[in-house]
């Protein structure tokens, strides 16, 4: 490619939880593999959001880029934090940064990637709530340039948080973040545009990935993204489509928490009557995080008593140490002390509490910032509580005349939950997957660590042919 050539626009779509299986039940994406190439996309442990998306834009592993999960303990804050949204937290050298060297003004839109804010890029497009003084939460987002967000949301309508996450998840916020994305490639016309699609995320977490409603989703979303793919021809962007992991079925919950507190290791305090963690003062908690949990262990001499009390936990797979931290590419001091690795149809919950009486009163409410740990079941409306809709109609009200709500829905019963993710796939049919519009682009695996060089390659900036590449993961 010549400088003054420019180079070939792209458009990867971060298709939450799509597998080979699920492709039947997508004919415009199975036709996009079909008329260019395809294959089973390596993953990392954690397969997470956070951890996958930074080593597809680092080429790194989690042990160099340090996203050890969607959160983890920050140990000089003594507090767990989950879906921070500053970039500077991922380290390496990031694909627009070697994309810039390659051809200086290279321009990149990112709409819904994770680690968004902060990122060194042209235009950014990600949720971001107004939290008012008086503890109100409202749907909003956050958008650089700034003048980006009375555009968009003139012409889109406020981004939908409440469909983006919460019993109410649905199409209606991937749609919306398909709509944006045809807008700005269609007026700033980026080189590159990242584009989130959490849409698959919802059902087959809910229902499992074989039930009818999680089928359907697929196909709904496939639906959706027809114009979007039609616009790319008709801009001549190369797509790539790709997953950050599979969704399996999962319906066993593993209450790592509970296990260490029957032990003494874990300590609550208490304020109004509810318990809350108290990360500073126990020897050992776990950071629940779908199917792994980091485990952090205060003292040395605490890890073969935390190590007892998990041992033979039902629903523990593997209880990584520091060498199988190493042999997982784990190893990074925001990891825990020990990793667990929940069995294939188990994941963890992050309860620690042993009364539903004493619970937090947060953790009745969709509250992603202030539980210490993953919780799926915000997907769902308590379906043993009668009264759950009346109060949820009752908060609603509440809302739309500007007063203070608690939309207390969320059940504390974890058995709901049919689907999770986490840990390595046993099946590539079952795993994430990349497809690309260019035939002949990949050949039968692309490593995580390699998608940020292919795309290098597919743009024309340089990078090596990746139709032989076979690399850990």
């Amino acid at each position: 490619m010549s400088r003054t050539e420019g180079p070939t626009p792209l458009l990867v779509l971060d298709v939450v939880g799509l597998t080979p299986r699920l492709l039947d039940h997508m004919p415009h994406l199975k036709s996009l593999a079909r008329s260019g190439s395809h294959a089973p996309l390596g993953t990392v442990l954690p397969a997470v959001t956070c951890t996958a998306q930074s080593t597809f834009l680092t080429g790194a592993l989690p042990s160099e880029h340090g996203i050890v999960g969607n959160g983890w303990y920050f140990r000089d804050l003594g507090e767990v934090l989950l879906w921070r949204q500053h970039n500077a937290l991922v380290a390496g050298d990031k694909l627009w940064d070697a994309a810039r060297r390659a051809h200086p003004g290279y321009t990149v839109a990112n709409i819904c990637w994770w680690y968004a804010m902060g990122a060194d890029t042209d235009i950014t497009v990600t949720p971001r709530p107004v939290y008012y003084a008086d503890g109100r939460k409202e749907p909003d987002c956050y958008t650089r340039p700034p003048s980006l967000h009375d555009e968009l949301t003139g012409k889109f309508g406020t981004f939908p948080l409440f469909h983006y996450w919460g019993p109410g998840a649905g199409l209606v916020s991937s749609q919306w973040i398909i709509d944006v994305t045809r807008h700005i490639n269609r007026t700033r016309r980026p080189d590159l545009t990242l584009c989130y699609l959490p849409h698959l995320d919802y059902d087959l977490q809910r229902h499992g990935p074989d039930d009818p409603r999680s089928l359907q989703a697929a196909t709904d979303l496939d639906t959706a993204l027809a114009p979007l793919l039609d616009d790319a021809r008709a801009e001549g962007r190369t797509v790539v489509a790709l997953s950050e992991y599979g969704i399996t079925r999962a319906d066993r919950p593993v209450h790592i928490n509970r296990a260490l507190r029957r032990a003494g290791l874990l300590e609550v305090h208490t304020q109004d009557g509810m318990e809350y963690l108290d990360p500073t003062a126990s020897r050992a908690f776990a950071v629940a995080d779908h199917q792994i949990a980091h485990v952090y262990v205060r003292r040395p001499e605490d890890l073969e008593a935390t190590r007892a009390a998990l041992d033979g936990l039902p629903g523990i797979d593997q209880l990584l140490d520091d060498e199988g931290k190493k042999a997982h590419h784990l190893d990074h001091p925001r990891s825990g002390e020990l990793v667990a690795v929940a069995e294939p149809d188990a994941w963890f919950t992050y309860y620690y509490w042993l009364d539903d009486d004493r619970a937090p009163d947060f953790a009745r409410l969709v509250e992603i910032h202030r539980k210490p740990g993953y919780d799926p079941a915000e997907l769902f409306m308590d379906p043993l509580d009668p009264y759950v809709r009346v109060k949820a109609a009752t908060a609603l009200a509440r809302k739309k005349l500007g007063l203070r709500y608690r939309m207390a829905v969320v059940p504390l019963d974890a058995s709901f939950v049919r689907g999770s993710h986490g840990r390595l796939p046993d099946s590539d049919d079952d795993g994430p997957l990349l497809i690309c519009s260019a035939p002949h682009a990949v050949g039968d695996r692309v490593a995580a660590t390699d998608v940020k060089a292919l795309l290098l390659h597919l743009a024309g900036l340089g990078g090596p042919d990746h139709q032989s590449r076979k690399r850990h993961p």
